[in-house]
This record gives structure tokens, C-alpha cells and sequence, in this order.
């Protein structure tokens, strides 16, 4: 018997995918468990609309984030620290720091977003990576200076 997802599983599909399962199993577990239905042409059509529609806003939520990256990239935050003796600070520069410095800048950007390759201990100029899709990632230029 040929039935619709409405949900992920792990075995069987994604939510949206048209799959072959056992009479049985659609009727005793799919079913009562609202996890499928049957995969008639009126469902299939109402899936394949809502498919359609999901990957629209998609697409449109993914050139907003290639606008936000674009600003990104221009971007450069100064973030202030203490030093001791050498030019060197005392502890790190963190996620949340450069989160913090972004959203003085006017940028919300989530801390662990942020990748810090090397922990920043020095002074200087820094490049640092944003990933804000799974797609996406850009980079942003973190200046560390004294206080």
C-alpha cells in the first residue's frame, strides 16, 4: 500500500515522501498513530502544493540570509579588553563577546553561530566565521584592541 508521511521517520522517509509499507502497517500503526495517510491523487496533489509552498519560503528565507551574509561580510566590530604585561589578555575573546560586540553594531547575531578557530589571546586583527545556514557562512573581520 502506497501512503503519504506526515511526519520524519527515521526508516521510512520524510514528512511529504510516498512510500510502499504493508497493508498491516498502515492499518494498525500508521494510521491510528496519524503518522501517514493514504496516498490517493487528491493527497498526492495537496502534498505536492504544500511541497511547492514549503520550498518557496525556503528559497525565500535563504536569499535573506545571502542579504544578512553580504552585510556580514562588510562588518568590522572592535571589541576592547584589558591586557596585562605583553599585549596579552586576560583570558579570551569569546562567542559571546563578539555576539555582544555585533549587537552593538545592530546585528542579532546568535553566539554559537560563531567559530572561533584559535582562542583569541593577543591583540590584532582577527577573522572570524559566521555560519548562518547550513549552506551559508561568511566571515567577519574583529578587531581586538586595549582599552
Amino acid at each position: 500500500m502506497k501512503v503519504i508521511l506526515k511526519e520524519d521517520s527515521g526508516k521510512l522517509g520524510k514528512s511529504g515522501d510516498i512510500v510502499e509499507v504493508k497493508d498491516g502497517y498502515a492499518r494498525n500503526c500508521l494510521f491510528p498513530g496519524k503518522l501517514a495517510f493514504p496516498a490517493t491523487e487528491n493527497n498526492i496533489k495537496s502534498v505536492e502544493a504544500i511541497k511547492e509552498r514549503r520550498e518557496r519560503a525556503i528559497e525565500k528565507e535563504k536569499k535573506a540570509i545571502e542579504a544578512l551574509a553580504e552585510r556580514l561580510s562588510r562588518v568590522s566590530c572592535t571589541i576592547l579588553v584589558s591586557t596585562g604585561p605583553d599585549e596579552k589578555l586576560y583570558g579570551s575573546v569569546t562567542n559571546a563577546d563578539i555576539a555582544r560586540a555585533l549587537k552593538d553594531e545592530g546585528l542579532d547575531i546568535d553566539k554559537k553561530s560563531i567559530d572561533i578557530k584559535d582562542p583569541i589571546t593577543r591583540l590584532g586583527i582577527y577573522q572570524v566565521d559566521i555560519k548562518l545556514h547550513p549552506e551559508i557562512t561568511t566571515q567577519i573581520r574583529i578587531w581586538i584592541v586595549k582599552e
